[in-house]
């Protein structure tokens, strides 16, 4: 697992400049929608059903302690290296979760706290909150690793409230309400970002994206502009379809893999990939989260439209070892994930079982 996250670490690094990621939060007329664009270089993906009541562990890495919890929340999360390390996702309580790329970041080191990797850390966060206040405060419970991936995360949930988290100097910082006068996040720090498009003239809704050379500065002012522009305004568009459209005006070409939309009012999700672009629907009303029932997954990359509920696929251990197997064959010309990691994951994932 440790030479897992080393390949996962120096797979980012070797595309910062091009890969990337978007997220921002909308709170508009009490319609709550996040928006994310996963850029990357691989499209491989599953969109995982999280049961509650489940008991789970941390991943035993060497001297990383151990906790163990009990899921309380079902979730929908977007998977690429394994069932329950996902990169983002919902939970049955309106909390959203999402990643990004964030160079920089120091972990805190080594204490009395268990360990988690920063892809446990998000399902850790879906399975036990409904806010970003608990989010937040689970930091005296757990930690993230010093040997992973810098990334930072913006947090929202289902009463309006969003949060950036990052790790910077070896403490969590976060920014939340009056401290967040921009729900968007890109590959900058936070502090960093909106100094400098506040230095850059932005007022009323303004695009300075034009201003910055850097290409995370660019999507950040590019999606703060269009949010303020659509929040002042009285456009009739559906905040799904606007969100769409952000989505699409910091895209990475095709470096974007994955753009995805959560509706935390109505516990729904769309999404579309690069390859398949037509919007596909997911609603939590359609999935039975209690721990007796069959864990189920859908292949992201399908020509499918509309509501795809229905198509989701019971999860094997097969299934599970073929997404892992397609991350680590994508990613071969940078690194090399070899057999007894990827097996250690599968059996991981496997073991978890009803309390």
């Amino acid at each position: 697992m440790k030479q897992l996250l080393v390949a996962f670490c120096l797979l980012l690094l070797a595309g910062t400049s091009t890969i990337a990621c978007t997220t921002f939060f909308i709170n508009k007329n009490g319609q709550l929608v996040f928006g994310r664009n996963y850029d990357w270089l691989s499209d491989v993906g599953l969109v995982c059903k999280n049961a509650k009541g489940l008991t789970k562990t941390n991943f035993p890495y060497p001297n990383a302690g151990s906790i163990t919890w009990v899921s309380k929340y079902g979730s929908l999360t977007f998977n690429q290296y394994g069932k329950e390390f996902p990169t983002g996702g919902m939970n049955e309580k309106g909390l959203v979760v999402e990643l990004m790329w964030l160079d920089g970041s120091q972990y805190p080191d080594a204490d009395a706290r268990p360990e988690v990797d920063v892809l446990q850390w998000i399902q850790f966060q879906l399975d036990n909150c409904t806010t970003i206040d608990e989010v937040i405060a689970n930091d005296q419970r757990i930690r993230i690793g010093v040997r992973n991936p810098p990334l930072h995360y913006l947090v929202a949930d289902a009463t309006g409230k969003a949060a950036t988290i990052e790790f910077l100097n070896g403490k969590m910082v976060v920014h939340r309400g009056s401290d967040l006068p921009f729900p968007v996040l890109t590959n900058t720090d936070y502090a960093t970002s909106t100094n400098m498009v506040r230095s850059a003239g932005m007022q009323g809704g303004n695009d300075v994206s034009a201003s910055f050379s850097d290409n995370s500065l660019q999507r950040f002012a590019k999606a703060c502009s269009m949010l303020q522009q659509f929040q002042m305004g009285d456009s009739k568009q559906s905040v799904i379809d606007f969100s769409f459209d952000v989505l699409k005006a910091v895209s990475q070409q095709s470096w974007t893999k994955w753009s995805i939309v959560y509706d935390l009012t109505n516990k729904a999700i769309y999404f579309k990939t690069e390859k398949f672009t037509a919007v596909k629907s997911i609603a939590f009303a359609d999935f039975n989260f209690s721990c007796a029932s069959p864990q189920v997954v859908l292949d992201m990359n399908q020509s499918l439209n509309g509501k795809v509920s229905k198509e989701f696929k019971p999860l094997t251990t097969e299934i599970n070892r073929k997404l892992i197997d397609k991350s680590a064959e994508d990613s071969k010309k940078e690194v090399n994930i070899d057999e007894m990691d990827r097996t250690r994951k599968v059996d991981f994932a496997a073991r978890i079982q009803c309390k």
